[in-house]
């Protein structure tokens, strides 16, 4: 037999240069994977008759062994006979340490070497207005693969100036595959809005609203595609940015797509000098010590550094790879290295050395994510789950195996070859060199398709491991059937995205072809008979059900996968039973999030290897049984209190080791306040979050204040949320300045409190909700605590919020609580009726954003602050004191929205002229019947008027020359007089919208509009009966025109459209849609030209 790790490691190396040891070692790893399912085979057959014997009972029959002792035996006899003439030897030497501490998530500056110049040429051009009078400007950074383009980006994306210059901020991965629509969303995303419907058109009207007259900047990084069309769509809704000021960063390896996406000069990214090269490679390689201190690795290490091309990827990484050695013989063994001499063939020499000092099972884990798309974001925890199932983590103990793995991942993270982005918190991903690397040396045994694309490229008989991606192009059933028959052997199908829908009939060619090899599924949308067909994968180890609206009930054959450690189901809304799960004693991690359960099986109580429940969001009342028996439970996201023994609280204390987050619900449920004291939340050390609910009346306060004051968590806790607490009074725990660690507090639906605890000694509280307090009526000095001289009550409090307070009238602090919140940002009191003084005379230096909403007796000192408002909102407000907002007050103000003030008449100043108002650059004024006029606000970029009946004059000396959209709507008597508004004047005015007018009746007037105009609205003029092509003719830069629900127009102008249109939209006006019917209608000919037409 063949000796194993030592004899891989030999061939590893000798393989780079001898293709015949390559093709050996194809055939051994082959030989290894069948070896590997023979004996689980027999694993499996031994638990199976274990089983049988303890009289459980299977209701399917054991799966027939797929694979011959004598056939594998001879394949192994023959590769050890090849061996010796290959001339392999079994290696014994030591592997280089694997060392365990992770990166940080950020761009550490230290690192990063003779870029300053560079830096602060990117900065000028994203600092600056676009000359060429293009938006937003886009500035590409050009370069080879590992120069460090997406650092410099990060860089700059995280530099001071870029963060006060631009009014938003998103970071998007791009990759190879470009989909306008993926995009779109992942931009949305990026700037902080939740993307409706996947559609184009409604998520590109969102993004166009979301940007409109604002300042953003957008890091688009790794554009391979060259496509003007899709860049050209891409960029529609990103033109509604402020204008000349908006720009986008895109890092790019291929010079053709930085021709086509520029609008500056290209900056191209130089490789680092030598000396900047070593500083690299020395930082990582010496771990912070002083270089000379090794005087006999000095010259070794420059000397490694200069084969690092002035690639920064190239020196880290080989840093990293040396940075736990100081022998000078491992030293010279990497610079000595024949891979340096070898074609590049885009594989970095210097990557494929660091891979080859990888210990094997690194090596395994990292060639299996080869099955990623490239620029593909993952989670740690999926990652270490897939690489349980295929059996990577099998060295570790058993119960450490999810420990083991994560020490895998942080080992590849600490070594580079995964990165964490600098925008995210949670997910990972890897650089297009080290995908690439993965795709190398994982060679035949993975394979990732995606429908579009690599349509040469074809599975084989050895393929492991496949994953389909979905393309523009969609599912192809046909093509997906023929890749899965080639790989008879395969471990692993997954989708991208996860929740891509693939046909039965391709589920049924995986069951029938592949020989029942399969390790892990993700079968998404799929029947309850499609589900049973998996009762024949014995080797399953994961299976992902997800989103699968078609699973009412959960077959009873899936209780014969006896292998199987992770069942994903959440969001299979329908699903509303589990079987009896008692066979599954492998089974570790369930997830049940949103489905439709109500009840679990008592069975789960036998499954004594579990480390995750996930039920989230389900219709479940209470917990099985005893579930107290799944000893080593980890991570448990909700307990729910039974009335029973077998179902109390008791039960919560027997799981020891939870850790993360933890809901405990239906507290009213608790009879003895004693037996809350047995959860014995105060021991428990990693509980980060916790939330406790009070489910139902609770008709003895002081029985529930008891109940809480037994249920006090450890000082660890971070996050700490109490909802339907019933009590008079909250016990002494709460607000104890003792637990230092909260930064996230929620109290809810605390009916009977009369006042609110001393929160105000919570050192790292950022977050604070108090909601639905209904007898509160004073907040008073109590709130703040008793914070001492060196401290001010909520220090660190960043977002305070009030809602549904109905008896709250007064706020109220004494001499000692003035310095309180000296770092708070937002302010919102909502639905607060009786609230008569909104808040104490506090000095507020950050509040950025106040907001008061249903609140009808209040009277703010914030409305003439200097520092304090940034967006008043009063919605339903029936007697509001407001009737002027003083603007000159609000000097830094970049943003206002004035809504729903019936008695507002002006916006005024009091103190100095409103011409001094350069920062503010969107203003927003809805149903605010009494205001007559507003003033010129001389940097303005965006302006929308909305129900303001009485407004009749537009600013005196017009509208600013700043002004790039203007929006009206439902003001007649200013529309009445539009000729007199001067839009012609208006240089930078890229976007009209004129809407819910009865008067207008031809549109627009000769003149009327700027030359200068790129999308024009047309909405709700319900009298509308002809386009005027007069006040059209002139407008040679209009790419976009929509007319919404005008339903007398009947046709085009006769004279036709501007010609530079690419848009043209055209919603609820029946006569005008009928007469533009495509190929059939008579104004057909007038608009054919016209690449998107869109007609509903």
């Amino acid at each position: 037999m063949i000796s194993g790790n030592g004899l891989r490691e030999d061939a590893e190396e000798k393989q780079i240069t001898n293709t015949a040891v390559r093709d050996w070692l194809d055939e051994y790893k082959d030989a290894v994977y069948e070896a590997d399912d023979f004996l689980d085979e027999i694993g499996y057959e031994a638990l199976w008759q274990e089983l049988e014997a303890g009289a459980q009972t299977l209701r399917c029959q054991t799966p027939k062994r797929s694979i011959k002792l004598e056939d594998l035996q001879e394949r192994l006899d023959d590769l050890v006979k090849q061996k010796d003439a290959l001339g392999l030897i079994n290696r014994t030497g030591k592997e280089p340490s694997s060392p365990k501490r992770p990166t940080t998530s950020l761009v550490d500056e230290r690192c990063v070497y003779d870029r300053d110049d560079d830096r602060e040429a990117i900065l000028k051009l994203l600092l600056s207005d676009d000359a060429n009078g293009q938006n937003p400007g886009v500035v590409p950074i050009v370069g080879m693969g590992g120069v460090g383009k997406t650092t410099l980006a990060q860089l700059v994306y995280n530099h001071s100036r870029v963060q006060e210059w631009f009014g938003l901020k998103a970071w998007v991965c791009v990759s190879e595959a470009f989909s306008v629509l993926r995009l779109t969303k992942a931009i949305l995303e990026g700037f902080g809005s939740k993307p409706g419907l996947v559609n184009l058109d409604r998520l590109q009207l969102q993004l166009k609203k979301r940007l409109q007259g604002k300042k953003f900047l957008l890091v688009l990084d790794d554009v391979w595609n060259e496509d003007h069309a899709e860049w050209d769509s891409l960029l529609t809704p990103l033109k509604y940015g402020a204008q000349g000021m908006s720009k986008i960063l895109v890092t790019t390896r291929n010079e053709s797509v930085a021709s086509v996406v520029r609008t500056v000069t290209t900056h191209h990214l130089k490789e680092l000098t030598e000396d900047s090269c070593w500083s690299v490679f020395s930082k990582h390689a010496f771990r912070g010590e002083n270089p000379t201190a090794h005087e006999e690795l000095l010259e070794i290490g420059r000397a490694i550094a200069r084969k690092c091309k002035g690639l920064p990827l190239a020196a880290k990484t080989l840093g990293l790879l040396l940075r736990t050695q100081r022998d000078v013989e491992e030293w010279e063994k990497i610079l000595k290295s024949n891979l340096w001499d070898l074609p590049k063939n885009n594989i970095l020499p210097a990557l494929r050395l660091s891979y080859l000092y990888l210990p094997p099972h690194l090596k395994q884990c990292f060639a299996y994510c080869a099955i990623f798309p490239k620029g593909y974001s993952f989670e740690k925890d999926e990652l270490v789950l897939l690489w349980m199932a295929e059996g990577f983590l099998v060295h570790f103990e058993v119960d450490d195996m999810e420990k083991g793995g994560a020490v895998c991942f942080d080992d590849l993270l600490s070594r580079s070859f995964f990165q964490k982005p600098s925008a995210s918190r949670s997910s990972f991903v890897m650089h297009d060199l080290m995908h690439d690397l993965a795709i190398y040396v994982s060679g035949q045994f993975c394979f990732s398709f995606t429908w579009g694309k690599n349509k040469s490229s074809k599975s084989t008989r050895r393929t492991r491991h496949l994953s389909f991606v979905e393309d523009t192009g969609g599912f192809c059933s046909t093509t997906g059937s023929e890749i899965i028959r080639e790989a008879k052997h395969l471990r692993t199908y997954r989708t991208f995205p996860r929740f891509l829908e693939c046909h039965s009939d391709f589920y049924d060619e995986i069951f029938q072809s592949t020989i029942g090899r399969l390790r892990v599924l993700f079968m998404t949308d799929c029947s309850d008979a499609m589900v049973c067909s998996t009762s024949k994968l014995k080797h399953l180890r994961y299976l992902d059900l997800s989103a699968s609206n078609y699973l009412v009930k959960l077959p009873e054959e899936v209780c014969g996968l006896l292998n199987l450690q992770t069942l994903i189901l959440d969001y299979c809304e329908r699903l509303a039973s589990l079987p009896d799960l008692g066979n599954l004693i492998n089974l570790r991690h369930l997830n049940l999030e949103r489905t439709g359960i109500e009840r679990l099986p008592e069975s789960l109580g036998r499954l004594i290897n579990m480390r995750y429940l996930n039920i989230k969001a389900t219709p479940l009342k209470e917990m099985p049984p005893h579930i107290g028996q799944l000893a080593k439970l980890q991570t448990l996201t909700d307990f729910l209190v039974g009335r029973q023994s077998e179902t109390s609280i008791k039960e919560l204390g027997k799981l020891r080791f939870l850790q993360g987050e933890l809901h405990i619900g239906n507290l009213q449920n608790i009879v003895d306040a004693r037996d809350a004291a047995e959860a014995n939340l105060k021991g428990r050390k990693d509980l980060d979050e916790l939330r406790l609910t009070w489910d139902g009346d609770t008709h003895d306060p002081q029985h529930v204040r008891s109940t809480l004051e037994k249920l006090e968590p450890n000082r660890n806790v971070k996050v700490l949320h109490i909802y339907g607490y019933g009590g008079v009074r909250f016990p002494e725990w709460v607000g104890e300045s003792s637990f230092t660690n909260i930064v996230s507090l929620k109290l809810i639906r605390c009916t009977n409190c009369t006042s609110i605890p001393p929160l105000g000694q919570l050192a790292s509280l950022e977050s604070l909700l108090i909601e639905a307090f209904e007898k509160v009526e004073t907040v008073g000095p109590e709130f703040y605590g008793n914070c001492t001289a060196m401290k001010k009550p909520f220090e660190s409090l960043k977002t305070l919020s009030f809602r549904s307070m109905p008896e709250w009238r007064e706020w109220i602090s004494d001499e000692g609580s003035r310095e309180a919140f000296p770092l708070l940002e937002k302010l919102l009191i909502e639905k607060c009726p009786n609230l008569a003084k909104a808040i104490p005379r506090h000095h507020l230096p950050r509040v950025t954003r106040f907001t008061i909403s249903g609140c009808e007796h209040t009277v703010t000192h914030a409305l003439i602050s200097p520092t304090l408002i940034h967006v008043i909102e009063k919605n339903e407000i029936k007697v509001c004191a407001l009737k002027c907002v003083a603007l000159d007050l609000l000097p830094m103000l970049d943003s206002l929205s004035i809504i729903d003030c019936p008695d507002l008449e002006s916006l005024c100043a009091y103190e100095r002229p409103l011409n001094d108002l350069t920062f503010l650059r969107s203003l927003e004024i809805q149903k605010c019947p009494k205001l007559v006029s507003f003033p010129l606000l001389p940097s303005l970029y965006s302006l929308t008027i909305s129900d303001c009946s009485e407004v009749e004059l537009c600013p005196e000396g017009g509208f600013p020359s700043t002004l790039q959209s203007l929006e009206i709507w439902r003001c007649n008597k200013l529309i009445a007089g539009r000729m007199q508004w001067g839009l012609q004047t208006l240089p930078s005015l890229s976007h009209f919208t004129i809407g819910l007018d009865e008067n207008v009746e031809s549109f627009p007037e000769e003149m009327l509009l700027p030359s200068s105009l790129t999308s024009l609205t047309i909405s709700s003029l319900e009298h509308l009966k002809s386009l005027d092509y007069k006040g059209l003719q002139h407008l040679t830069s209009l790419n976009e025109l929509t007319i919404r629900n005008c339903p007398l127009i009947e046709s085009m102008p006769e004279e036709g459209l501007p010609s530079s249109l690419s848009t043209l939209r055209l919603h609820r006006c029946p006569m005008l849609g009928e007469s533009c019917e495509r190929e059939k209608g008579k104004d057909w000919p007038k608009i054919s030209y016209i690449p998107r037409v869109d007609i509903s």
